[in-house]
């Protein structure tokens, strides 16, 4: 709709040039009795041509060449909005173009040749995934996606660091429980890795080597192979839910690159950082922010700001056109220091779109299941996937807004009705599969020359939606926003089991019927496109 009338207003510039300096803008409203789209184009033109906005919509109107069987009336509405109302026929057109691309109906070339990276997860290899980080792979693995589907080419990354005090703590604690089993008596520490898998890596240990390891550094083989095991099973919970990613970025690469010391030094030259009580501060009061940063800690240990810039950097020379990094709210005050390092040395962070997603609390039947990492009472992704299943997972985790905090309800997850918005989805495209299967026994076949009889009410708001979906997906994808694709599926979802409440198609004329099976097979290739953006199956039979 939108590009019909994108077009329609750059002829019309011809004839008004002033609507050249100006941005349109077409809306759908919220209520159909304001028409199909809406522009407020006459009320911005207003001041330019010095006229009240009535009277330029009327000229607009008057001047607009529109072809009366696409367009049943243009009427203007309050202070000068332009309303036009579509016939059923311009909305029907969309099932030809929907079977023809079919699963590719929804993407588009907007952003072809333009590559982005998606870092996500990035959790360091002390422990199992949990339902947090579960929240932060399903929707990075979704805006993946989603840029795939606007054209960028996709590198999904996974930045970690195997170094540092909490992968000392790993290895003491795989090397205490270690010692258990071999019948010392053992204070384990409060602050140490509590889980279940500790002592599976442990138990690992000794049947491999049996006690020969009694008297190791922690350093050593306990650390290596903590980070192999826990790693290994990092990409299994991952895959486990098909995600995939393509790069795994070491933060030790960087010091032993030398990209750090060139950093220090970048800063330095360019009088951006300053020694004082034995630290080095980057001067951030001259980047905008209220106070310095620390980069190197009195003890010569780096803060996280300086590997994140070093990173950062990686990500331009790499010639990412979109950087897209996905965080916990716990990094929600700490990444402008990151961006306004990268700015002070010239590098464009336009290009570096920063996620920041609340946590998650697990409910089960109305209780708050509690969670903690290293006390071990938590519950894994693995354990949310075997107690759910993949695909309530992934569409749980993408329904809702990631900047407000999601409760997820085990006790809904479980249920197969239609309280349960998946079941609800994917019972929609099986109803839809089990209808085209009868039909095709009565030899009914999809009609895509009669759509023109598609004009009930039900009909044609069936139409309209399919209609946005193209729009939809790239909203999603610009504005990095999965549960839009949630809200639409649903919503769509929602108006098939209304048309197919009141319009039947056994038992209809056959013309009639086989334009309303053309329209159902395209509902069905939209809601099983929309589930695979989500990474959410579509199956034929439930």
């Amino acid at each position: 709709m939108k590009e019909y009338f994108q077009n329609l207003f750059n002829q019309l510039a011809l004839k008004i040039p002033e609507l050249n300096e100006i941005t349109l803008q077409f809306d759908i409203p919220k209520s159909e009795e304001h028409g199909d789209l809406s522009t407020n184009a006459a009320m911005l033109l207003s001041k330019k041509l010095k006229k009240n906005p009535r009277e330029i919509a009327k000229l607009i109107i008057d001047s607009l060449e529109i072809d009366s069987s696409v367009i049943s009336k243009i009427e203007i509405a309050g202070p000068g909005f332009i309303n036009f109302f579509f016939r059923p026929v311009f909305f029907s057109k969309i099932i030809n173009e929907i079977v023809s691309e079919n699963e590719n109906f929804g993407r588009s070339d907007k952003f072809k040749g333009r590559k982005a990276n998606v870092e996500f997860v990035s959790a360091n290899p002390t422990g199992p995934l949990t339902v947090g980080h579960g929240r932060n792979a399903v929707v990075g693995d979704t805006i993946a996606n989603l840029l795939e589907w606007i054209g960028y080419d996709v590198d999904r990354e996974y930045y970690f660091n195997n170094a540092g005090r909490q992968m000392r703590v790993l290895g003491d604690s795989v090397r205490l429980r270690y010692l258990e089993l071999l019948g010392e008596m053992i204070e384990f520490p409060e602050d140490y890795y509590q889980g279940e898998y500790i002592k599976d890596i442990a138990k690992l240990l000794l049947n491999e080597y049996g006690d020969k390891l009694r008297n190791e550094d922690a350093e050593g083989i306990f650390k290596q192979t903590a980070e192999r095991e826990i790693f290994k099973d990092i990409k299994k919970s991952l895959n486990n839910l098909n995600i995939i990613h393509k790069i795994f970025f070491n933060e030790n690469s960087l010091y032993e690159e030398g990209k750090i010391e060139q950093l220090l030094k970048k800063f330095k030259e360019k009088n951006l950082s300053y020694e004082k009580d034995g630290a080095v501060w980057l001067k951030l009061t001259e980047l905008g922010k209220e106070q310095d940063k620390v980069i190197i800690k009195s003890t010569g240990e780096p803060t996280y700001r300086l590997p994140d810039i070093a990173y950062h950097i990686t990500k331009f020379e790499r010639g990412y056109d979109l950087m897209v990094d996905l965080f916990g709210s716990d990094h929600n005050a700490t990444y402008p220091d990151v961006l306004a390092g990268l700015q002070s040395l010239g590098y464009d962070v336009n290009k570096i779109k920063v996620l920041i997603h609340q946590f998650v609390t697990i409910m089960k039947d109305g209780e708050v299941v509690k969670m903690s990492t290293r006390k071990a009472n938590y519950i894994t992704l693995d354990e949310l996937v075997d107690e759910v299943g993949k695909d309530v997972v992934r569409y749980f985790f993408n329904m809702r807004n990631i900047s407000s905090h999601m409760n997820f309800d085990l006790t809904l997850a479980k249920k197969q009705s239609d309280e349960n918005p998946v079941f609800y989805l994917q019972y929609a495209h099986a109803r839809i599969c089990s209808i085209i299967r009868t039909v095709t026994k009565e030899n009914l076949q999809p009609d895509y020359n009669n759509l023109h009889l598609l004009d009930s009410p039900e009909e044609v708001q069936l139409l309209k939606k399919l209609n946005l979906f193209k729009e939809e997906v790239l909203y999603a994808a610009e504005n990095f926003e999965t549960h839009r694709v949630c809200f639409y599926l649903e919503e769509l979802a929602a108006l098939f089991h209304k048309f197919y409440t009141f319009r039947r198609i056994l038992g209809s004329e056959k013309e009639i019927a086989e334009a309303r099976l053309a329209l159902v097979n395209a509902v069905k290739i939209v809601i099983k496109n929309g589930l695979s953006i989500l990474g959410v199956s579509a199956p034929e039979q439930m």
